[in-house]
Parts: structure tokens; C-alpha cells; sequence
């Protein structure tokens, strides 16, 4: 038996500080379209999509950070995404800085939405491992002030039954960290749709530099194998403001293997057929979690130092 949803991993190059919503739309519509003439079920595009990667900059001035956010999801200026969703019968996941008005005060959030093929919003997940830093630190050639700009998501990781498969969302940092892919797993996901932005210079680690395309691929296919489940991991690449950005978007099996991957830092689609059930080998065997995952040995351990037990 075979459930097949055939992605597209939409990635982006660079976009300028100065373009509009609706240049940038335009484009997103491209890969749509093109991802609807080779049967795509569903597009991946990367992380904050409508906009440059404001956080490189410090701004003082709230009412320019906030020109960056969208008040609402479909706005007057993203509807036509959504209508070219519905008029091709392609889904989308996409990441874009979120504005809400909750508990009384406004909120910024990192922000990742799944919208299905009658353009309908499914799920949205707002980004739990946010990097950078809060201040200002002159220091740097660019900052990477997701701290200041950025709440910690208060959403979880949910997982959405949508597109005839329990789909999940993270954002960026996120993929770097074990816990988000287990506690979807934990949910019986099959597949996790990752955005990012991720300059090649790490100021505080520049060591780093020469291995971030190896750990961009290595957490995306461990996350893959361990949770036995698919990932879709699209960039924002190339050089945008004077920032070089990796790309390597990558589409990877549940065996970890990379089965689809962008070649270029500008705008492409690369296009994988996957098969849901393909997991459903490794879930039950080597990590059914059931059978072989020892929770309470974990809380032993953590209970000694004091730490909160995973679930």
C-alpha cells in the first residue's frame, strides 16, 4: 500500500529589503505554478517568505520592525496566493512574521502556516527555538536579533491530519534540536515541513563556517531516521543584503537518505514523490517507540539533576 503526496521544496533566492509584497508574491505564484504542472500536492516554501531577513539589522524604530509583520493571514496582499492554492489544487506550508493582537497586547512571532488545496489554513506553528540575541553587539558584521524582534512560540508542535497524512511544522533553529522532531514523532508524524534563513557566517562560532552546509543536512536526515518520518527543508539562499545565505534545500526519506535537493541559491523547485507509508517500516521496528523507547529511564536520569523529563 502506497500514500503518495508529491512535494515541491520551493526555494527562494535572495529578497531585497525594498521589495514588496506583491514582487514577492509574484514569485511564490511562479513556484506554485510550476509545482502544479509537475503534480505537486504540496509546496514548501522557506522561512519569513514575504520579506527580507529583517533581524540582520538593529532598528530602533517599532513602527519599521512591525512594517516586516503580517496583521492578518490571508491579507490584502497575500489573498492571491491563497486564490492561486485553490485555483490549482496545490497546498502550501509558509513561513512569514506574524502580528497578533492576544491576551490584550500585540505579539510577534516567527511564524509557519500549512494551507491545504481549497487554500483553507490547516495548522500554523510559531517557532520555539529562536537563535541570536536581543541587544545590539556593534561587534558583529551582522546581527541576528530573532530574540528582540521574536516571542518563543506558544503554540507546541502540533501535528495536522492534512494532505491524507499526519503532517508537522518547524522552523529554522528548530531543525538543529532533537526535541522537535521527537515530540512530533511522538504524535506518529510522517512528515515535517522545515523554512529557513541561514547565513553561512556564524559570528560567535566562525569555525563553524566551513561545516554549515554538513550540519544543515546532517540534522534533517538524523531528524528523518530517527522519528521515521519525512523531511522537507527549504531555504532562502544566496546573497541578500550583503549576508551570503546557504541554500541545500533538501527532501529526505525516512531511511535518512536525500531523495530531492536544490542545486542553485535562487529560485527552484525540486520535486520528490513520497510515500508515506514508507516510514511505517521503521516505526515498527527499530524505533518503535513502543516496544524499545525507555521513558522512564530518561526521568531517572534528569530527576538527578533536576531537569524537566522529556515526555
Amino acid at each position: 500500500m502506497s500514500r503518495i503526496i508529491t512535494v515541491g521544496a520551493a526555494q527562494l533566492g535572495p529578497i531585497a529589503r525594498e521589495a514588496t509584497r506583491s514582487a514577492v508574491v509574484a514569485r511564490l505564484i511562479a513556484l506554485i505554478e510550476q509545482a502544479a504542472r509537475h503534480g505537486c500536492d504540496l509546496v514548501v516554501f522557506p522561512e519569513l517568505a514575504l520579506t527580507t531577513f529583517f533581524p540582520r539589522w538593529y532598528l530602533a524604530d517599532q513602527v519599521e520592525v512591525d512594517s516586516f509583520f503580517e496583521r492578518q493571514m490571508p491579507g490584502p496582499e497575500t489573498g492571491a496566493l491563497f486564490d492561486a492554492a485553490r485555483r490549482l489544487g496545490v497546498g502550501f506550508y509558509l513561513g512569514y512574521a506574524e502580528l497578533a493582537e492576544e491576551g490584550g497586547r500585540t505579539r510577534h512571532f516567527n511564524t509557519a502556516i500549512l494551507v491545504d488545496k481549497r487554500g483553507e489554513i490547516v495548522g500554523k506553528y510559531r517557532k520555539i527555538h529562536l537563535p541570536g540575541h536581543a541587544e545590539h553587539e556593534p561587534w558583529r558584521r551582522f546581527q541576528h536579533l530573532e530574540k528582540r524582534y521574536f516571542e518563543t512560540g506558544n503554540l507546541g508542535f502540533p501535528v495536522f491530519r492534512a494532505f491524507g497524512g499526519v503532517l508537522g511544522m518547524a522552523i529554522c533553529n528548530d531543525r538543529r534540536w532533537p526535541e522537535t522532531y521527537r515530540v512530533m514523532g511522538l504524535q506518529d508524524v510522517e512528515m515535517v515541513l522545515i523554512g529557513y534563513n541561514t547565513p553561512v557566517h556564524n559570528p560567535p562560532a566562525p569555525e563553524h563556517d566551513d561545516l554549515s552546509q554538513f550540519h544543515n543536512q546532517l540534522v534533517m536526515q538524523s531528524g528523518a531516521y530517527q522519528n521515521a518520518c519525512w523531511v522537507v527543508g527549504v531555504a532562502k539562499a544566496g546573497l541578500e543584503e550583503g549576508v551570503e545565505q546557504i541554500g541545500n534545500s533538501i527532501i529526505v526519506a525516512p531511511s535518512g537518505e536525500i531523495v530531492g535537493r536544490c542545486t542553485t541559491l535562487g529560485d527552484e523547485l525540486a520535486i520528490a514523490r513520497c510515500d508515506l507509508d514508507l516510514g511505517l517500516s521503521y516505526k515498527r521496528s527499530v524505533f518503535d517507540f513502543a516496544r524499545h523507547r525507555e521513558p522512564q529511564a530518561y526521568r531517572m536520569i534528569v530527576d538527578r539533576k533536576g531537569a524537566t523529563p522529556p515526555p
